[in-house]
């Protein structure tokens, strides 16, 4: 069955930010081992290596406590700025890669990408779980994936004839601007997210109220 794609505002931009900010990401997989062992001092196989390490370990480490946070702290609100900053301070790296010089500078911008991530993905994944249209869960995240496979799999076929045929400083602007477009497409959201936020702060105070008079009633007869 070919899918209708008529998914609800948050779901369609969730989907959207995450194409924007993965294909620019795509950019650079095919090439950041060449710009690491071409232009950072020092650079050979164990640089790179290291420096995808470090992403990948960091990243993991960090968005474990951060999704609790946000588990404890029910609501949207930290969610979703969670999800603008960390997408944001992601979005700057690769701005950050053409003024470094030295392998760990690398190192340093992958503990900071990876900070960005782990703020992002879990707040994301939270906010997408509980806004996806009910009796299409799987449809939705076949959506999700198969954009990001689109997504990253033409981006890296693109990354290295942009790299090879306008340089690295070029590329990296492009991905970054992909990031921050994505970034922004996050604000489009904002009023829907916070106000459903508050509907239902209100709906939880209104159903505490009634169990506390239905309380009353069922000990003391009436209302005090």
């Amino acid at each position: 069955m070919i899918p209708t794609f008529n998914f609800n505002k948050i779901i369609r931009t969730l989907i959207i930010t995450d194409f924007f900010i993965y294909s620019g990401w795509g950019l650079i997989m095919p090439v950041l081992a060449v710009f690491i062992i071409d232009s950072i001092e020092g650079g050979d196989a164990g640089v790179v290596g290291m420096a995808i390490g470090i992403y990948w370990v960091a990243k993991s480490i960090l968005q474990i406590p951060i999704g609790k946070y946000l588990d404890r702290n029910h609501g949207e609100k930290d969610d979703y700025w969670f999800m603008v900053i960390g997408t944001f301070l992601a979005s700057l790296t690769p701005l950050l890669f053409l003024v470094s010089s030295e392998p760990w500078h690398i190192y340093g911008l992958q503990i900071v990408h990876a900070l960005g991530m782990a703020m992002a993905i879990p707040s994301w994944g939270g906010i997408f779980t509980r806004h996806i249209d009910r009796g299409r869960e799987a449809e939705t995240w076949g959506l999700e994936s198969s954009s990001l496979g689109i997504g990253v799999g033409i981006a890296g076929i693109i990354g290295g004839f942009v790299a090879k045929s306008i340089g690295f400083t070029y590329l990296f602007v492009i991905v970054s601007v992909f990031g921050l477009l994505g970034s922004a497409l996050l604000l489009v959201i904002r009023k829907d997210i916070l106000s459903a936020e508050s509907k239902g702060r209100q709906g939880k105070h209104l159903r505490h109220r009634g169990h506390a008079i239905h309380r009353q009633i069922k000990k003391h007869g009436h209302i005090k």
